[in-house]
Formats: C-alpha cells, sequence, structure tokens
C-alpha cells in the first residue's frame, strides 16, 4: 500500500492486462536504457506515458508498446503517480523537471519522483528540495547492468529517498529489477552508484591488463579465463566481456564518454569529501586516451585496446 496516495501498486499475475493495482507512470528518456525500462512498465500492465526529447524515438517506442508520447514532461507527468527519468546528465536531469514545460509543473501532490540517471549528489539534492515545495517524493535510484539488464529486466537499482517514497516505488520498480534497495537519505542512491562506477573502473583495468598480458605471452585467452575465472580473479566483466576484449569488438554495452562523465562525478565528489582515488583518477586518464584513439563510443572494455598500441 502507498502511503502517500493510499493504493496499492503491485505486478500483475500475468505479463499483459492491466490490473486495478496498476499504477499511472510516466517515463521521459528513452535511451537504450530508458527505453526498455519503459517497455517492462508498459509489459507489467502499467499506463504508461513517454516523452523524449528526440519525439520519434517516443513515436518508435508507442508503435512497439502500449501506451502513449507526450510532446514535453509536464503533458506526460500530468495525472501521473510515478515519473521516472533516464536522461544523460545534471543539466539533462534539470531540463525534464524545471520550468514550465518541465515534469514537476505537471506532477500533483503526493506522486513520486523517481530518477534512474547517473547524475552527482548535488543536483539531486537540489531537485529533490524544489518538489519537496509543492508535495512531491523524490527517490534518486541510478541502476547497474548495462543495456543487457535493462532489456533483460535485470537492473541493479541503488535509492535514496524517505522510507515513504521508497516503498510506494519500489514494487513499480520492480518491474526492470534484478535487485532495488533503499541505501539512506536523498543522494544516497548517486553515492551508491560511484562506488560502483569507482569499482568497475580498477576492475576493468585490472582486466584489460591481464588478457593484454596473457596475449603478449601466447596464452589462449579463452582457457586463461575458464581457469582464473573460477577462482578469486572471477567478475562479471571477465566472463562478460573477454571475448569481445580478445577480437577487438567494443561496438556494443556502456560507452567511455558515459564512463567518462560518471568517474568525473565519482573524483569531484571525492574532492568535495576529502578521500583520495589515485586509480579512478589514473583509469580515467586512460579513457581520456581512448577517446583520443576514436573511442568514444566503444565500450569500456576498449581499455585494452590502449594496451595494444
Amino acid at each position: 500500500m502507498c502511503r502517500r496516495c493510499g493504493r496499492g501498486f503491485q505486478r500483475p499475475q500475468v505479463a499483459t492486462g492491466k490490473g486495478e493495482n496498476m499504477a499511472k507512470i510516466a517515463f521521459l528518456g528513452l535511451g537504450v536504457m530508458g527505453g526498455p525500462m519503459a517497455g517492462h512498465l508498459a509489459a507489467a500492465g502499467h499506463d504508461v506515458t513517454v516523452y523524449n526529447r528526440t519525439a520519434s524515438k517516443a513515436q518508435d517506442w508507442t508503435g512497439q508498446h502500449k501506451g502513449r508520447a507526450a510532446a514535453t514532461p509536464r503533458e506526460a507527468a500530468e495525472g501521473a503517480d510515478f515519473v521516472m527519468a533516464c536522461v544523460g546528465n545534471d543539466d539533462d536531469l534539470r531540463g525534464v523537471c524545471l520550468g514550465d514545460n518541465g515534469a514537476f509543473a505537471g506532477m500533483a501532490k503526493g506522486s513520486v519522483f523517481v530518477d534512474h540517471t547517473t547524475v552527482s549528489a548535488r543536483v539531486t539534492r537540489e531537485l529533490a528540495e524544489e518538489a519537496a515545495k509543492t508535495g512531491i517524493g523524490y527517490v534518486d535510484a541510478p541502476i547497474s547492468g548495462g543495456q543487457a539488464g535493462a532489456e533483460n529486466g535485470q537492473l541493479s537499482v541503488m535509492c535514496g529517498g524517505a522510507q515513504a517514497d521508497y516503498d510506494c516505488a519500489a514494487p513499480v520498480i520492480d518491474a526492470y529489477a534484478k535487485i532495488c534497495k533503499l541505501m539512506g537519505p536523498v543522494g544516497a542512491g548517486q553515492t551508491t552508484k560511484m562506488c560502483n562506477q569507482i569499482a568497475i573502473a580498477g576492475l576493468v583495468q585490472g582486466l584489460a591488463e591481464s588478457l593484454r598480458f596473457a596475449e603478449a605471452s601466447g596464452l589462449e585467452i579463452e582457457k586463461v579465463v575458464e581457469v582464473i575465472s573460477q577462482g578469486a580473479a572471477g567478475s562479471w566483466q571477465m566472463v562478460n566481456r573477454h571475448k569481445t576484449m580478445a577480437a577487438g569488438e567494443f561496438d556494443h554495452g556502456f560507452a567511455v564518454d558515459w564512463m567518462r562523465k560518471d568517474l568525473g562525478i565519482c573524483l569531484d565528489t571525492a574532492d568535495d569529501i576529502g578521500v583520495s582515488l589515485p586509480v579512478t583518477a589514473l583509469v580515467d586518464q586512460f579513457y581520456k586516451e581512448v577517446q583520443g584513439m576514436g573511442g568514444a563510443r566503444w565500450d569500456t572494455s576498449s581499455l585494452i585496446e590502449r594496451l595494444r598500441r
């Protein structure tokens, strides 16, 4: 039962059809992550209205899923129980939230805004304060799991916000989540996502060095991974990326540009709180080199290509 609006929201017993406990949802941002996430909500039976800055993407989405497209974030948000966003960066998030055509202008008191974008904790707290002025709940809920996780409904969702807002939103988020957890007050979700990106940065660099070392030593990468992935060195990145890394194929996954944006947030926050992140700073510069090689849109596993040149 939702503590804000007095309604209960749950996934239906079947994947299609609208049940009495389904929510009215607006989804803002239909990129490689947002599009599939909105699709899972529609498939679960929720009443979904979508908005995308490039209107043709919204029309394409409605051609594949049951739902409507709106011309502005405000129009999409009008009458919605929940407004979900998955856009690009701090400025993009401000753009869909604020102003006469922003989502906040169309949201009613008691509705909840759920932000799945990876942004700074600073903008998260700023927007949460703005939402609170009109009685709108706010949950920052960045995601991890990549495009495959979004498509398969297997995302890790790390949330920050008031317990009541989280309790209201979590059953809806469940449509595309493998795990969804409240980490603390507003901003805690974004800070947890920073921990995630810090850990991945060092891990992928270590994997790149390991596989490049194996190559240069004349070892068969597949055999190496078969053995070491079963021990302490094993990781999701190793299992899911070693084949494409060995083949030099990087036209998939999480782009280097996006990773540098995320690592920039991590490093800025580390400066603010007085924490040293030497490995993260170094890997960020390695990604800068990959950008210079023309790999701005390559998958983050492309760190190995830098070692081959």
